[in-house]
């Protein structure tokens, strides 16, 4: 297959800086990106983040059209690593649980997990109702891994980018992708210690 390929798909539930950030991080490393930004994607990328959209299009490797169901990440037979979604709305959600494949984020969404890929959603949403969770329930049994961006806190973080910067590397460690935003838990300190961090107090 030649490089490694990661498919990253942004949908319309709030929280675009992940796609964002994602796609940032992932630039920075030895793999091929295929980006899929649905309509409502596009909306939230301008109006949460300001950035312009050709900006965001330079980084990927290959922008596809949601709308393309004949785009190489439609088939089974176009040879992906993996795919995120990020952030994954219910409605994205429930097409994938359900196998509706109706655009090309739930397509190639679907033959990820036909294949026995990894597949990672960040799910954006809250409160939860009893259908949001049967279908986190119906998508995990499928095997697909729910990753809501929940922000950790044990690393202290002093801004919303050093938040987003480490749920974005809990998420690609899930892919194998190892980035330098990660902070890992080093366990409690000594009584009178510092917070330990990645084994550093």
């Amino acid at each position: 297959m030649g490089q490694r390929r990661l498919i990253l798909a942004i949908s319309g539930a709030s929280g675009a800086s992940y796609g964002m950030r994602l796609l940032e991080l992932l630039h920075e490393q030895p793999v091929e990106t295929h980006l899929v930004v649905s309509p409502s994607g596009w909306i939230n990328v301008a109006h949460e983040t300001g950035r312009e959209r050709a900006s965001l299009e330079a980084l990927a490797n290959f922008v596809h059209d949601p709308r393309d169901l004949g785009a190489t990440i439609a088939s089974g037979s176009f040879g992906t690593a993996a795919m995120i979604v990020a952030p994954c709305s219910m409605k994205t959600l429930a097409s994938i649980a359900h196998g509706f494949a109706d655009n090309l984020i739930t397509r190639a969404a679907d033959v990820t997990l036909k294949e026995r890929r990894r597949l990672v959603l960040m799910v954006r949403e809250t409160p939860l109702h009893l259908g949001h969770l049967r279908n986190m329930t119906a998508a995990t049994e499928m095997g697909a891994v729910i990753f809501p961006p929940v922000p950790a806190l044990y690393h202290r973080p002093q801004t919303i980018a050093e938040m987003i910067d480490h749920t974005c590397a809990r998420a690609l460690a899930l892919l194998d992708i190892g980035v330098a935003a990660a902070a890992h838990w080093g366990g409690l300190p000594e009584p009178g210690g510092g917070p330990t961090i990645g084994g550093q107090a």
